[in-house]
This record gives structure tokens, C-alpha cells and sequence, in this order.
């Protein structure tokens, strides 16, 4: 087996797996996971620039890393940056910093490659499962945008579409700097016509209805599942897995867009970083499944991080 470390640096968090790899059997066993809420993507989507203090949040977390990843004794990293910084006009610095913490340079992926991560980490391990067929639907719901991509042992089609749970909360659900507690209906209406609209788009390369079973991905979707599931404090290995029905999402969203920021927050599964835009994923959540006549999703804890490893494992041959 290879040890590889993996870090997947999206528009909210950052995260880092390491992880003994067999590429020719797909087994991956996991030595460390971890997540830091950096709210790299903070006022992108209004300014262009990664903002100073956001910077500064994601190199701290990178040095945490740095030295996990040297205590375990990782052969290679891969680190891998989405959204926020393939938009931003100062991503030269946000590079220049990674290389110097890490040794490594950021890899500033496409959506589509972002995609075919997040496929792979997904559904490796469903082959075979009752009542799980296929082709899946893998929809990874992140801070800045949503993969999308259907298969079954490979990729059909992947697009990646500007919907995600920071960038519909900062364009649509903030006032004078701060979270609508609770948003007006206007602004919950903004929010539905701006994730329709990125649905037709991700409809004109993906046959959204054609798969079988809808597979979701990322912080959003497990911590709507870690609320379904009534959970006293998120349970990585209840949630991985777990099913949760479109009425059951449609109930959590309607109560996550009518609370407020103290009752958001009082939710044991809710990570603090997520209360502000845990109602706008929810929604982009619903709404997919709204569009693809989906009766349930099926919650992986296992997305493009293991996907990045995997590839990883795989390079290193």
C-alpha cells in the first residue's frame, strides 16, 4: 500500500486525509481526517480577491497539516484547490503561501476533473450493495459550486455549475453584512431562481434523470443527514450511508430557512462554520432533488478527498 495525503482546499473548509492506499484493489485505510473551516471564499463572489484574513485562516490550518503529514510519514501530497481560488485575482499569493507551508503546489483543478474526484471517492464503495443501483448521481455541494456527474463504473458526463452554499448565502441572503435571521421570501425566492437556473445549465451535459440512485456529497448534505437522522453529535460513521427521504429534506430546509442564527446553531450535528450557510445548501440540496424526481439521497462521507487520494495512490506507481 502507498501512504498518501490528500487536501482538498474548497470555498469553506479545508481538508486533509491520509491514507494507506492499494490502487489495485481501490482499499484505502484511513490514518487521519480532518476539517478547519477557513471561509477561504469569503466576499469572492463580490470582490474578485481572497481576502487577507482568509488567507491567513487557510495558511494557519496548512501548517496544522504540514506537520500531521510529517508525523505520519506521507510518501506524496497532492493538494487540491476548487473554487474560490481558480476565481480569485490574487490566487498567485494564495499559491506562493501553500508552497512554502506544504512543499507542494496547489493544483487549481477544473470542474469537470473536480467532478471526477468526487466520483471516484463516492462510489467506490457501492458496487455491490443492495439496492443501490446504477448509474449514480453524484452531486458534491460545496462552498462556491456543485459538481455534478453521472456513471456507473466510469464518468458519462460531469458539469460543475456557480451554485454553492457560501456563494448563494453571500449573494442573496446577506444584509448590510450580515445573515438575513430568517431570510425574507424574496430572498429565499432569489436564491431558488439562481439554483434553477445553474440546473438547466448542469442539465445541458448531464442527464440528471437517467440515474438511478442520487449520491450526495460534502457538509451541506451530511449535515442535513446528521439532522435527519437526529443525531446528539455528528457520527461520521451513522451518517456514511445513511438515507434520507425528499420529504424529510424538504421538512429540514423549510425549518433551517426559518430559524435563526441561535437556533441554527444549537443543532448538536452543526459544525459552527456552517450555521450561516447551512440553509442555502440544504436548498440547493432540495432543489436538486425537486428537479430529478430523486425519492431519496444516499449521504457518502467519502467524496472527492478519498477520490484525490486514490489518484494519488495511483500516480505514485
Amino acid at each position: 500500500m502507498t501512504r498518501v495525503a490528500a487536501i482538498d482546499c474548497g470555498t469553506n473548509s479545508i481538508r486533509l486525509l491520509v491514507a494507506d492506499v492499494a490502487p489495485e484493489t481501490g482499499e484505502l485505510k484511513e490514518l487521519d481526517r480532518r476539517m478547519t473551516i477557513v471561509r477561504l471564499g469569503q466576499g469572492v463572489d463580490r470582490t474578485g480577491r481572497l481576502a487577507p484574513e482568509a488567507l491567513e485562516r487557510t495558511f494557519a490550518a496548512c501548517r496544522e497539516y504540514a506537520e500531521v503529514i510529517g508525523e505520519l510519514g506521507a510518501h506524496r501530497t497532492r493538494f487540491v484547490a476548487t473554487s474560490a481560488s481558480r476565481d480569485a485575482e490574487n490566487r498567485e499569493e494564495f499559491v506562493r503561501g501553500v508552497v512554502d507551508i506544504l512543499g507542494v503546489e496547489p493544483e487549481v483543478i477544473s470542474g469537470d476533473q473536480e467532478a471526477q474526484f468526487s466520483f471516484t471517492g463516492a462510489t467506490k464503495e457501492l458496487t455491490g450493495r443492495d439496492h443501490v443501483e446504477k448509474p449514480y448521481l453524484v452531486v458534491d455541494i460545496g462552498g462556491g459550486s456543485t459538481e455534478f456527474v453521472v456513471g456507473d463504473v466510469s464518468v458519462r458526463a460531469a458539469r460543475s455549475v456557480d451554485i454553492g452554499c457560501v456563494r448563494m448565502t453571500e449573494r442573496h441572503l446577506v444584509r448590510d453584512g450580515q445573515v438575513t435571521d430568517p431570510p425574507e421570501s424574496g430572498r429565499i425566492d432569489a436564491v431558488r431562481a439562481d439554483i434553477e437556473a445553474a440546473l438547466d445549465l448542469a442539465e445541458e451535459t448531464v442527464p440528471l434523470s437517467e440515474a438511478r440512485t442520487l449520491v450526495g456529497l460534502a457538509g451541506s448534505v451530511t449535515t442535513v443527514a446528521g439532522i435527519a437522522l437526529g443525531l446528539p453529535a455528528y457520527d461520521s460513521e451513522a451518517i456514511h450511508h445513511a438515507r434520507v427521504s425528499v420529504d424529510r429534506v424538504r421538512e429540514i430546509t423549510g425549518n433551517l430557512l426559518s430559524s435563526t442564527h441561535e437556533e441554527r446553531a444549537a443543532i448538536p450535528v452543526m459544525h459552527p462554520g456552517r450555521v450561516d450557510v447551512i440553509a442555502a445548501g440544504a436548498l440547493v440540496l432540495l432543489s436538486i432533488m425537486e428537479r430529478t424526481g430523486a425519492r431519496e439521497v444516499v449521504v457518502s462521507e467519502h467524496d472527492i478527498l478519498d477520490g484525490i487520494a486514490f489518484h494519488t495512490a495511483l500516480d505514485a506507481r
